[in-house]
């Protein structure tokens, strides 16, 4: 199935504001999600299909060749915890290793491909006789399956197993003893779309929605080792005669045969529990036949220690009864005086003739008892007014916007917000697997169905939310086992794995350019993702966005993004600039393999390391030598590579000419429309990219840039030379022996001593670099500050102009630690007008 976009009825007519978005909705709202750990089915889904205990055959790292039994300590994705046979409970030799990569196989194989067994050297000497020793680790445990360490099902899921085409046996819904063949026809992250073996698509109507994890669901063949009937649903029965219905079991017995469903897939399923029902027991359920209806229903027939049934009470004459078939762990089945006990009214059976209905008396007239409370398990995990994704129960492939209005043990109610009324409400079990949280649709590429009616936003700032398929488990594996952030690279991102990519990595040592905010970046995250690519990349675009001195200016440049070849899909990416949205439609690639090269092109456009956000992490040197480009050869035209203009005021040209005064340039307007919400007013913004910099904006950004205080000493410093007083006015003296200098320079630099308790420069410090700006502070006792000045690209123009507020808001410091910073500042100052500002 397509990706699709998540977008209300009628997008085309409407606002682009209008677009439906979970994060603005659940803003308005003001409701959050229900949390991703509540929906069991979908944790479960997302988990590996390698088991804790399984044993494999690993290549030994010290020893090429030779290869030695491990056993699985646990999973993270595709990563796999492992230790050695022979350490038992030391953890100190454990390592990490990932499924895709690393020389994995079954064990047997090195019998069979006469591989040498070895044991590693540092274990080698704990047992005399190493095959007595594996003869007993193996006995009574599991290989790791052949087919999940070699082919195309290498290193998946479990979920992404069910591909399109299995076949499966379904229960029928009415007889626990009668199975039938299905086909998957879609595999939506588990939830699956089945097609009786025997259909075509002419009978689509006819499919079943199942989550892969239903009970009903077994493996192909498990019908008739169990001794059950295999026999078409009765509904289905009459269309097609008993010869077509015994040729399309055959077909789908071979079609099985040929490319069989690896157990791992039922490796989750539940042991459904014995109940303790009996005949004539009275209970209350969630009628499946009436809409937000809980009704009394009498146990009618018991099947074994599994399974009974259940029919709806119904006093009335000559009524054709409804039953339904149910487990002990069936969802909607509830004690009697339940409704009563949770404040919930409770339908009366028809025909019944009170006209207040009491169990005491139904029970006693009727001559019956009710299902003791120990039948009924409880659990509980959400709250009222959460948001998250619902199945609408009339139309099974339609997934709807949902709202939890009211929580009562563990039914929920919910209301479908796509839905018109009557049918917009349903009760459903906490733990139905017809529930989803926010996100899932988009995560897996499915379309969502969203309000009716379109939110009317607030105006806020950007809040960028991702449907990241990474569950709660892989986080705290990470946490407790210290997990390196480059073997997370690997993390599958969802069932669609072409749309899906793995961690894209902000590499904040590398060269940010002119147009980027390196303080701003060295804030963002180490990286995003796994995910679909499309948000994943529109999350890191707007996060770079707003790390940029003009985040307009940036949208227009990645506005301007294209290749002939790429996947792409639009996204609108917004930026914020003094008060005005400016919105851009950008092109991003919705294919894995894609990335890399979307990236690098991107990074070209705004002018930094191509390795700034990549796939790859880059953990100490650049590849790209980026570290010793610096920024000081831009000017405030961003993205202009000019040279810093002389400053006006008497100064001659080569030609001994009077420098003209600087023509400045006439603003452009930009191309961006910023729609004001709640009005349709259309508004031009300058973007004044080639004119000069808004000072309003960069000394309102947090830390100020190096190029804005160059400019502000640039108009400085065609005073200074009037202002200053006559006594700074002094050429270097030069060093005396008896000269204690307390920072020494690099070889063949001399860059400043000490001389009478005065600091003397042998350099301008006009002409520092940002690495001679770090020496400096290195020397003095400020010296943990240094890397301050690094990430923030201060140079020798830029150190001159910091000022105590000025250092306060822009480091973000103490008083304390800001006055002796600025002490340190001063004598540079004090120094730079005794020598150099005559």
């Amino acid at each position: 199935m397509g990706d699709f976009v998540l977008s209300p009825p009628d997008a085309e007519s409407m606002d682009e504001e209008a677009e439906f978005t979970w994060e603005e909705y659940m803003e308005e709202t003001g409701a959050d999600a229900a949390p991703h750990t509540t929906f069991k089915h979908v944790e479960i889904s997302l988990q590996s299909s390698f088991q804790p205990g399984m044993k494999l055959e690993v290549a030994n790292k010290s020893n090429p060749d030779t290869y030695w039994v491990a056993t699985i300590i646990t999973t993270c994705g595709q990563l796999l915890l492992l230790r050695f046979s022979g350490y038992g409970d030391d953890r100190k030799a454990d390592f990490w290793c990932d499924v895709m990569t690393a020389e994995l196989h079954p064990v047997g194989w090195c019998t069979q491909n006469n591989k040498t067994l070895m044991p590693p050297e540092a274990i080698k000497e704990k047992y005399s006789d190493w095959t007595e020793f594996l003869v007993q680790d193996l006995t009574g445990s599991r290989t790791a399956p052949a087919n999940l360490l070699e082919g195309p099902l290498r290193g998946k899921n479990t979920v992404d197993l069910v591909v399109e085409g299995s076949v499966l046996e379904l229960q029928d819904v009415s007889d626990p003893f009668l199975y039938w063949p299905v086909r998957v026809i879609q595999n939506v992250g588990g939830r699956l779309r089945l097609r009786h073996a025997g259909l075509s698509d002419s009978h689509q109507a006819q499919d079943t929605w199942l989550f892969y994890l239903d009970v009903r669901l077994r493996p192909l063949g498990w019908a008739l080792e169990n001794r059950l009937a295999l026999e078409p649903p009765t509904a289905l029965r009459s269309l097609k005669s008993a010869a077509d219905w015994q040729r399309a079991l055959e077909d789908a017995r071979l079609d099985g045969q040929k490319s069989p469903l690896p157990l791992e897939v039922f490796k989750d399923h539940v042991d459904l529990p014995k109940h303790s029902f009996k005949m004539g027991m009275k209970l209350e359920m969630v009628s499946p036949w009436e809409q937000l209806q809980i009704c009394p229903v009498s146990v009618t027939k018991v099947y074994s220690e599994i399974y009974f049934q259940v029919t709806l009470d119904d006093l009335s004459v000559d009524v054709k009864p409804r039953f339904v078939l149910c487990h002990a762990n069936s969802p909607g089945i509830l004690p009697v005086q339940w409704c009563l006990k949770n404040g919930v009214g409770l339908e009366r059976p028809r025909g019944y003739e009170g006209q207040d209905f009491d169990w005491a008396d139904y029970l006693k007239h009727s001559g019956t008892e009710a299902a003791p409370d120990a039948c009924f398990p409880d659990n509980r995990g959400f709250a009222k007014d959460m948001w998250l994704e619902a199945v609408n129960p009339h139309r099974p492939a339609e997934v709807c916007v949902a709202q939890i209005t009211q929580v009562r043990g563990r039914l929920l109610w919910l209301r479908l917000e796509g839905v018109a009324k009557p049918l917009s409400q349903c009760i459903v079990d906490v733990e139905s697997m017809d529930i989803f949280p926010v996100g899932w649709c988009e995560a897996n590429a499915y379309p969502l169905t969203p309000p009716l009616k379109p939110v009317c936003q607030k105006q806020k700032k950007i809040a960028v939310v991702c449907a990241l398929r990474i569950s709660f488990s892989y986080i705290l594996f990470i946490v407790l086992f210290n997990l390196p952030v480059s073997a997370l690279s690997s993390v599958p991102g969802s069932a669609n794995g072409r749309y899906c990519c793995s961690k894209i990595f902000v590499n904040h040592r590398c060269f940010s350019g002119p147009y980027l905010n390196k303080g701003r970046i060295a804030e963002l995250p180490q990286a995003v993702g796994p995910g679909k690519c499309t948000l994943v990349l529109k999350e890191l675009l707007s996060m770079l966005i707003n790390a940029a001195y003009k985040p307009g200016r940036v949208l227009k440049e990645l506005q301007e993004l294209e290749d002939q070849s790429w996947d792409c899909q639009e996204e609108t990416l917004k930026a914020k600039y003094k008060g005005k949205t400016y919105r851009s439609t950008i092109r991003i690639v919705r294919l894995a393999d894609q990335i890399p090269d979307f990236c690098r092109k991107v990074c070209v456009k705004l002018q930094c390391c191509s390795n700034l956000f990549s796939p790859v992490l880059v953990t100490d040197k650049c590849s790209e030598n980026c570290s010793v480009q610096t920024k000081t050869k831009y000017t405030y035209y961003y993205g202009k590579k000019r040279k810093l203009s002389k400053p006006a005021g008497g100064e001659e040209t080569a030609e001994g000419e009077p420098a003209k005064p600087t023509r400045r340039r006439k603003k452009r307007k930009a191309i961006f429309v910023q729609k004001k919400r709640r009005s349709s007013t259309v508004d031009y913004t300058p973007d004044s990219d080639e004119g000069e910099e808004d000072e309003e904006m960069v000394t309102s950004s947090r830390p100020r840039r190096a190029a804005t205080l160059r400019r502000s000493f640039s108009r400085r410093n065609t005073t200074g030379s009037q202002e200053a007083p006559e006594g700074r006015r002094r050429s270097t003296r030069s060093l005396s022996a008896s000269n204690q200098n307390k920072y020494q320079p690099p070889k063949g630099q001399d860059m400043q001593v000490e001389e009478e308790g005065q600091l003397v420069l042998d350099r301008n410090p006009l002409e520092w670099s940002v690495d001679e700006v770090v020496q400096f502070i290195n020397s003095t006792d400020c010296a943990s500050l240094a890397n301050i000045f690094q990430e923030q690209d201060i140079d020798g123009q830029a150190l001159l102009l910091l000022t105590l507020p000025t250092v306060q808001e822009c480091m973000d410091l103490k008083l304390g630690p800001a006055i002796k910073l600025c002490h340190q500042i001063e004598r540079v100052k004090v120094a730079f007008y005794r020598q150099y500002a005559n």
